[in-house]
């Protein structure tokens, strides 16, 4: 099993940290939700769980749980500026299918 962060990405990740003051690394995972099935969730962790698993990628810890790991396995999570958008992208060799407005994705 295994998440990847590309640098751009960790750099903003601990941009988002340091601004917030506090903080031990991101919290990566899915809910169901979306025309397609699933999201993506993002979040801020202090403390991990016990039954979370970690990943330590350029300085920054991805923390997923179970359910979602089955999901998010080999997934490479990217930060990127096009135009006047910027944001997280996620490259997941599991998705099936997406969704017309990229919200939501099938596995």
């Amino acid at each position: 099993m295994s998440i990847s962060l590309t640098e751009s990405a960790a750099e903003r990740v601990q941009h988002f940290l340091d601004n917030r003051g506090s903080g031990i690394g991101l919290r990566l995972g899915v809910k169901t939700t979306g025309c397609s099935g699933m999201a993506y969730v993002l979040e801020f962790v202090d403390e991990t769980q016990e039954e979370d698993t970690v990943f330590e990628v350029n300085g920054i810890k991805i923390i997923v749980d179970p359910k979602s790991l089955i999901y998010l396995d080999g997934t490479e999570l990217d930060y990127a500026k096009e135009g006047l958008n910027e944001g997280f992208q996620f490259n997941n060799p599991n998705v099936k299918d997406t969704c017309g407005c990229g919200e939501s994705f099938t596995v």
